[in-house]
C-alpha cells in the first residue's frame, strides 16, 4: 500500500501519472498526494472523484517556504506514516532558438529543473525515510545525456538540456549517499511525450504511455538495477529501431 507524492501535477504527464496510479488497486497504492503552483480543474476533478485515495497541495518548487509548508500538509495528511514514493516531475523547458550565444534563461531554467529539486528532496526526505519503499524519481531525458549530445544538437534548448544534465548528477550524488540507507534514486526518462512540455503531436508517446511505463520502472526496477542511473521506459512496440523514428524506448540505462 504505497504513497506518492507528485510535484508538476496539474497537467500532461504529472497529471497522467495520478490517473494511473488511482487505475491500480488499492492494496499496492493506498494514497496519492498531487502537488502544483495552482489548482486546475482537470486535476480537481480527478482529486474529487478518488474517494479521498488523491489529495492536492499547493506547491512551488521555486519557493522553499512554499516546499517546506507542503511537506507539514503531506504528512499530516499521511497521518504519521511515512512517504513511499517522491516523484519530481515539475520542470520547465525553455528556448534559445539562435543557440547557446542566445540562451538567456539559465537561471531561470536551473531554479526549476535543479535547485527546486533539491529542495523539495530534502524537505521530504524526513517523511521518505520513514517510508517502505524508500524511492525517489526524479524525471529527467537523454537529452541531458552529455555522451547523446550530438544527436540532440538541432533540439534549440540549451538551458534545458544543461539543467537535466545538472540534474542527473544531482541523482547521483543523492543516490552514492543514501544507497547505504535502502534508497533507490532515479534519473527517469518517460521519453518524448505529447503534451505541452513535449513535442504536441509530432511527439512518440501519450502522456499515459509515458506515465504507464515509468511507473513500471518505480514499482519493479530494484536498487541494483536503476539506482543513480538513466533508464529508458520500455514500450512494446517501440522497443527496437524502425524506419523513421528518432528514438528507442527498450527500457535500457542510457549513458552519461
Amino acid at each position: 500500500m504505497a504513497s506518492f507524492f507528485i510535484t508538476g501535477a496539474s497537467r500532461g504527464f504529472g497529471l497522467a501519472l495520478v490517473k494511473e496510479l488511482l487505475a491500480l488497486p488499492t492494496s499496492k497504492v493506498s494514497k496519492i498526494i498531487a502537488s502544483s503552483r495552482s489548482d486546475s480543474s482537470a486535476l480537481s476533478e480527478v482529486v474529487n472523484s478518488s474517494s479521498g485515495r488523491a489529495e492536492w497541495v499547493k506547491l512551488d518548487v521555486t519557493d522553499q517556504g512554499s516546499i517546506k509548508k507542503a511537506a507539514a500538509e503531506t504528512e499530516a495528511k499521511l497521518g504519521g506514516k511515512g512517504l513511499d514514493v517522491l516523484i519530481n516531475n515539475a520542470g520547465i523547458c525553455e528556448y534559445a532558438f539562435q543557440g547557446t550565444k542566445s540562451m538567456d534563461n539559465l537561471s531561470s531554467s536551473f531554479l526549476v529543473n535543479v535547485q527546486g529539486v533539491h529542495w523539495v528532496t530534502q524537505a521530504f526526505f524526513p517523511l521518505l525515510e520513514k517510508g517502505q519503499l524508500k524511492k525517489v524519481a526524479n524525471i529527467s531525458t537523454t537529452l541531458g545525456s552529455i555522451s547523446l549530445a550530438e544527436h540532440f544538437v538541432q533540439f534549440p534548448g540549451p538551458a534545458y538540456k544543461i539543467t537535466k544534465a545538472a540534474l542527473n548528477a544531482l541523482t547521483v550524488q543523492w543516490a552514492l549517499d543514501h544507497e547505504k540507507d535502502g534508497f533507490t534514486f532515479i534519473a527517469l526518462c518517460p521519453g518524448w511525450m505529447k503534451t505541452e512540455l513535449g513535442g504536441g503531436d509530432m511527439a512518440d508517446l501519450t502522456a499515459e504511455q509515458g506515465a504507464k511505463a515509468s511507473l513500471d520502472i518505480i514499482f519493479n526496477k530494484s536498487q541494483k538495477d536503476v539506482n543513480g542511473k538513466l533508464p529508458k521506459v520500455f514500450v512494446e512496440g517501440w522497443d527496437k529501431p524502425a524506419p523513421g523514428r528518432a528514438n528507442v524506448y527498450d527500457g535500457t540505462n542510457a549513458p552519461w
